[in-house]
C-alpha cells in the first residue's frame, strides 16, 4: 500500500499542485502561532514544548484518523495516505521556479532569472555573477528535492512499515516547518520570539533528517557519478555548517561534477515560500570552501534534473520491491 499510496501522490501533485497562499498553508501559519503564544513563557526549556505541541499534535491527529479508517477499508485508508502526502509533498511547487529560472537562462535573460530566483528565496540576487546565480539555483534546487521529497518519502515509508500510516511523513514535514518558520520570525523581528525555539526546532529537524539526507547522498552516487560522489562526500561535507545539507551537496557535487559551495559566496537561506507548508526563511547553509569539480555552468542545471529525477526512479523501484516482498512473505 506504500508504494501505491506515493506513486498516486507522485501523479496528483504533478498534475495538480498546490498553489501557494492554499488553506493548508495558511493553517499551519495560525496552528504555530497559536502553540508559540499559548506555550511559550520565554524560557528555554519552553522551547521543547511548543516544539512537541506543533509537531505532534497533527501527527496524533493523522495516526487517529488512519486508524480509523483503516478499521473501516483498506481503500479509505489508502485514500488518506494518499490526502496526507499530497500535503506533505511538493516537488511542483518549487520547481516551476527552478525551470523559469533554466528557461530565462537558456534565453540569455539573466536579469529574469535573478527576479525569478529572488522571488524563490527571497534572497537579492540582482548583484550575483552568472556563476553564483547557477550555484545558488543549483543548491537550492537539491535541497529543496530532498526536503520535499525524498525525506518526506522515508517517514513516510517507515511510519507505514510500523502500522503507523502518514504519521512520519507529518512529523517530518512538520518539524521541517518549524525550524524554517521560527528562524523566518526572529530574522524579520516583527515580533518578539524566544530565540530558543529556533535553535530546538533546527536541532530537532537535524536528529529527523540525519537519516534521510545520507540515503539521498547515497542516491545521487549510485545514480550519478559514484566514485567523485563518494570522495567528495568524504572530503567536502564539512565545508557546510550543516552537516546534513554539507553530506547532501557534496555528494552531489561530485555525482554531477560540478563546484558548488564557496568561501566568498552569499548565504543561503534567505528562504521562500515554495510548497504548501513553505514559509518565507530556510535553514541557513553557510559556504566555507568549494567543492572540487567544474565552474556551474547552465549545463549542469540539465544534469541536476536528470540527478533528481534518477533518484527518484531508484527510490521507487526499491519500495516497489520492498512491497512485494512484503506480499509474498
Amino acid at each position: 500500500m506504500s508504494f501505491l499510496a506515493v506513486l498516486l501522490a507522485l501523479i496528483v501533485e504533478q498534475l495538480r499542485p498546490l498553489p501557494q497562499g492554499n488553506p493548508v498553508h495558511e493553517a499551519l501559519i495560525d496552528w504555530a502561532r497559536w502553540t508559540a503564544r499559548n506555550f511559550d513563557a520565554g524560557r528555554e526549556h519552553h522551547a521543547w514544548v511548543v516544539w512537541a505541541v506543533t509537531v505532534f499534535t497533527p501527527a496524533l491527529l493523522a495516526w487517529g484518523a488512519f486508524a480509523l479508517l483503516h478499521q473501516q477499508s483498506l481503500l479509505l485508508a489508502l485514500g488518506f495516505n494518499l490526502l496526507i502526502l499530497y500535503l506533505t509533498l511538493g516537488f511542483r511547487q518549487f520547481s516551476h521556479y527552478f525551470t523559469d529560472i533554466r528557461d530565462a537562462l537558456e534565453q540569455g535573460d539573466e536579469d529574469r532569472a535573478r527576479r525569478v530566483l529572488q522571488e524563490w528565496r527571497h534572497l537579492d540576487a540582482s548583484e550575483l555573477p552568472r556563476t553564483e546565480l547557477l550555484r545558488h539555483v543549483i543548491e537550492h534546487a537539491l535541497l529543496a528535492a530532498h526536503r520535499h521529497v525524498f525525506g518526506v518519502f522515508f517517514w513516510f515509508v517507515l511510519g507505514s512499515a510500523l502500522g503507523l500510516g502518514p504519521v512520519g511523513a507529518v512529523v517530518y514535514r512538520m518539524s521541517e516547518f518549524c525550524a524554517r518558520y521560527w528562524a523566518f520570525k526572529i530574522r524579520a523581528e516583527t515580533a518578539p520570539v524566544n530565540g530558543a525555539l529556533m535553535q530546538r526546532s533546527q536541532a530537532a529537524f537535524a536528529v529527523l533528517d540525519h537519516v534521510p539526507a545520507r540515503l539521498t547522498a547515497a542516491g545521487f552516487a549510485v545514480v550519478g557519478n559514484f566514485e567523485e560522489a563518494v570522495d567528495c562526500w568524504r572530503q567536502c561535507a564539512g565545508l557546510w555548517k550543516q552537516s546534513n545539507d554539507g553530506i547532501l551537496l557534496s555528494a552531489a557535487a561530485g555525482a554531477c561534477g560540478v563546484s558548488l559551495g564557496g568561501a566568498d559566496a552569499p548565504t543561503l537561506g534567505a528562504g521562500a515560500a515554495g510548497y504548501a507548508v513553505a514559509l518565507p526563511g530556510e535553514l541557513p547553509v553557510d559556504g566555507q570552501g568549494s567543492t572540487p569539480g567544474a565552474p556551474p555552468a547552465l549545463s549542469h542545471l540539465r544534469t541536476v534534473v536528470g540527478l533528481v529525477w534518477r533518484s527518484m526512479v531508484l527510490w521507487m523501484m526499491l519500495l516497489a520491491l520492498l512491497s512485494l516482498a512484503n506480499r509474498l512473505g
